[in-house]
């Protein structure tokens, strides 16, 4: 069953598993560090589809049939799916996934989501409610770019504050823990996150709109759980960028906190001066993709034993910014573990 700690924080004592897990990514994605480990690689932005929506949709697709082929498992097999996206109404998602006629959950967490489906699917395999569920988000940067932005006709100059969207999508299969004796990942915790606003309206400073978040649930985790950074092996947040992870570790530092062990998700995908990203990655494929190949396979062969993946998330719109509003964020944390 599932136990409280301290105030915020979940610790999972039946043992859900991580089955499988898949990585599918764009073109400029596989041009950045992390292209090796990735495990589809597209050479266009379309990906065979005429929009950039239907391509966003398609990484889904790859994604999640990727994750079943490797765990040997069908459509049929899973119980549940949770998935979101960036895009209105989660079309990115809905017409994603619904060929795999998998009772879906739609979420939206903006950039956050890949940790709070993987929270979602974990509590329902830790219920009893699904045997097995499926996690899974995507990003597109064109696909966004003419969402929350500019269409890229329009050849808007970007500040140096500004990320870029990855264009990828990540999946991982939960089912519950068995006796098996080969190597296992586990989610040990999470921490559901608060909504935390630093009233920023710059929606090309994002990094920086989020970095509040990030530090107050990381804090919140740290202290309902009684341990200490230095504990892990690395604690990784979702897309801060250059911006926000500066400004996270002067947030904890701060507070008596210094996260020596510190990476994030969009530092990580693209090498930023050689491609030319300004402040690093972001979207909700960009913590998907990072995590479902790079974090996870690092685990698996044991290079990691225990890992904090810290998705962060701008809970804005189009018509927030066009109001004047400020960009609230959310950070949600699940704590990962290989370790029996």
């Amino acid at each position: 069953m599932a136990e409280r700690i301290g105030k915020r924080t979940v610790s999972l004592k039946n043992g859900v598993a991580l089955r499988s897990f898949a990585a599918a990514v764009g073109p400029k994605e596989a041009e950045g560090p992390l292209a090796t480990w990735f495990d589809v690689r597209s050479e266009d932005e379309f990906l065979g589809e005429d929009s950039f929506e239907k391509a966003e949709s398609r990484l889904q697709q790859l994604a999640v049939t990727t994750a079943l082929k490797k765990a040997g498992l069908e459509s049929a097999d899973i119980d549940l799916i949770f998935a979101g996206d960036l895009l209105n109404q989660c079309i990115g998602s809905a017409y994603g996934l619904r060929d795999f006629e998998i009772p879906f959950v739609g979420l939206y967490g903006a950039c956050s989501t890949m940790a709070l489906s993987l929270i979602m699917a974990s509590m329902s395999v830790e219920s009893g409610v699904a045997d097995r569920a499926v996690a899974v988000t995507s990003s597109h940067f064109c696909s966004s770019e003419r969402q929350f932005r500019f269409p890229l006709e329009y050849g808007g100059q970007r500040p140096p504050t500004a990320q870029w969207t990855v264009t990828g999508s990540g999946a991982v299969v939960v089912e519950r823990c068995d006796d098996r004796s080969d190597p296992m990942i586990l989610v040990k915790a999470f921490t559901v996150g608060k909504i935390v606003d630093l009233k920023v309206t710059d929606m090309n400073n994002m990094g920086a709109a989020m970095a509040p978040a990030a530090a107050d649930t990381v804090a919140a985790f740290l202290t309902d759980t009684g341990t200490r950074p230095q504990d892990y092996d690395l604690i990784v947040t979702g897309d801060l960028g250059m911006v926000g992870s500066k400004l996270l570790l002067k947030l904890l530092s701060e507070q008596g906190t210094d996260l020596k062990n510190h990476n994030d998700c969009g530092l990580m995908i693209f090498d930023c001066e050689r491609q030319d990203v300004h402040a690093g990655g972001s979207g909700c494929g960009c913590s998907a993709s990072v995590l479902c190949s790079y974090i996870l396979q690092k685990m698996t062969l044991g290079e990691l034993k225990s890992v904090l993946f810290c998705a962060t998330g701008a809970l804005m719109s189009p018509t927030s910014s066009m109001q004047g509003e400020s960009i609230p964020a959310i950070a949600h944390l699940v704590h990962l573990s290989s370790e029996k």
